[in-house]
């Protein structure tokens, strides 16, 4: 759970300076939350992901759902840096793209060990289609 909420934290601090300037220049699409509301969802998403691999962890120990998890925690993680860091909606688009792959692997594969490791996965699922959406609008309004 420590990895994700490290994940989160130094994904917001690359993501703040970027939030303020560069992103607040963009034509949004409709339904973008304000700024300051992103931060409190996605650490949200990302302690919910935590806690669904800690019991991914505890039901099948380091095995291929467990890699899975942190394949997809790795996306996650590379996400922020490509949007915010390269200011790039393209670079963005395309890392959160290469996401939904292993993050349908990752909520298949909890599935079968534990409905629950599974359905604390969806809130960061539909935080990342909800972001999907925010990127792509972005990538065609910009």
């Amino acid at each position: 759970m420590g990895l994700c909420l490290l994940v989160g934290a130094v994904d917001a601090e690359l993501a703040a300076g970027s939030l303020a300037t560069w992103y607040l220049s963009l034509t949004p699409p409709p339904g973008a939350p304000p700024t300051w509301l992103i931060a409190p969802l996605s650490c949200s998403a990302y302690a919910l992901m935590g806690l669904a691999g800690w019991l991914a962890w505890r039901r099948a120990g380091a095995s291929a759902p467990l890699r899975l998890w942190g394949w997809q925690l790795l996306a996650s993680a590379l996400w922020v840096p490509a949007l915010f860091g390269l200011q790039s909606t393209l670079a963005g688009l395309v890392v959160i793209l290469a996401l939904w792959p292993l993050l349908l692997l990752t909520l298949r594969a909890f599935l079968h060990i534990g409905a629950s490791a599974a359905a604390l996965m969806l809130p960061y699922a539909a935080w990342i289609g909800f972001a999907t959406y925010l990127v792509a609008g972005l990538c065609w309004l910009n």
